[in-house]
């Protein structure tokens, strides 16, 4: 081993980090294709709003003054959005980074954090390099198992994961046993509510997770403008909390963590509700053109409630994601989730849905 690793501390040595998504220029440079689809990373195949785009151009000339470091005008226009105080939301680049920032406040050797397994990759690794241990709660049907991960809860807990909608299963909880759940925590737990695919969800299932903030004091909710707002290249999520873990989360963040054009992006994509509207109904049109291809393939899937859905293509997931990337079609396995018959999959326009379900098909034919 390279002596500069033994400078590392040991739980970061030991670290695996995250693979993002494969980007469709290394893919052209890789196999010089010229049509290229991807759906691998759930991002939104509508892009951003036109009234995000405008508020980027108009921000433009002021690009060399650093941006509000507080991000003033954005929490305005959250706190109005939920009916919080400005200073229980935490802004961050990406709702990754709150999750980093949460682990770095309370996460540290001797203590633990609890998640589900086939929950997102990144709640492991933002407890290893805080030197923590991850207690990681049996799937139930691919889902969060409640009381599962209640019996994991010890006095060294700290943290709590639950994605709602999870990734990379798209399982959902019922509001009333998540909030019971919240409730019955220790007080030395937090309970950190990734809803990073909260608009996806059927009104009818969702829960009001924000008002919950008001008798629950260790919860915190982490949303992002990634996906249903298309903002995913920006970088920019936030928080929302209690007021005492805003406070001690603002204390560790880094000053300027949301650049300029970011900030007047997201604010702005706020506002445009019939760009909301219109990715929500692609979605919804996408996840049940892609159900029917894959019941036409004999193919069963995880119903999911994101922008995204997993299907167990019945036979080991990496051959048939390499022999699709061949095809122009960049999809995701998730063998790293345990998954291992998997492929996680976007949901994509119409014309991309359906060439990816094409070139599905004709790869099972002959993988």
């Amino acid at each position: 081993m390279n002596p500069i690793y033994q400078l590392a501390l040991p739980y970061v040595q030991e670290l695996v980090p995250y693979v993002p998504g494969k980007p469709i220029e290394e893919l052209e440079r890789e196999l010089g294709l010229t049509e290229i689809i991807k759906l691998a990373s759930n991002e939104n195949p509508l892009g951003p709003s036109k009234k995000a785009l405008a508020a980027m151009q108009a921000a433009m000339p002021q690009l060399a003054l650093y941006p509000d470091g507080n991000g003033f005008t954005l929490k305005q226009a959250l706190a109005q959005k939920h009916k919080v105080d400005m200073a229980q939301i935490t802004l961050g680049n990406g709702s990754n980074e709150i999750l980093e920032l949460l682990a770095r406040v309370f996460l540290a050797p001797g203590l633990e954090s609890v998640f589900s397994q086939h929950a997102f990759a990144i709640y492991p690794i933002v407890t290893q390099a805080a030197g923590a241990a991850g207690r990681v709660a049996k799937a139930v049907d691919y889902g969060h198992d409640l009381a599962g991960m209640m019996a994991l809860v010890s006095a060294n807990t700290r943290l709590v994961f639950i994605a709602n909608p999870n990734n990379p299963t798209g399982t959902l909880l019922p509001p009333t046993e998540l909030q019971a759940f919240i409730k019955a925590l220790p007080e030395h737990c937090i309970c950190v509510l990734d809803e990073a695919y909260f608009e996806f969800v059927d009104e009818a299932l969702r829960g009001d997770t924000v008002s919950w903030l008001k008798t629950c004091q260790n919860l915190i909710i982490t949303r992002t403008f990634s996906k249903a707002y298309g903002l995913a290249g920006l970088r920019i999520g936030y928080a929302l909390s209690g007021l005492e873990l805003a406070d001690l989360l603002n204390r560790v963040r880094q000053p300027f963590n949301n650049n300029a054009l970011a900030l007047a992006a997201a604010e702005a994509a706020l506002s445009d509700h019939d760009h909301l509207q219109a990715t929500i109904a692609n979605n919804q049109q996408g996840m049940t053109q892609l159900c029917q291809g894959f019941e036409r393939m004999g193919l069963e899937w995880i119903a999911s409630a994101g922008n995204f859905i997993s299907v167990d293509v019945k036979r080991p997931g990496q051959p048939v994601f390499d022999a699709l990337l061949k095809k122009g079609v960049i999809v995701r396995p998730v063998g790293n989730y345990e998954l291992p018959n998997h492929l996680r999959i976007s949901i994509g326009t119409e014309k991309e849905n359906d060439f990816c379900l094409n070139a599905l098909a004709d790869t099972l034919n002959n993988v």
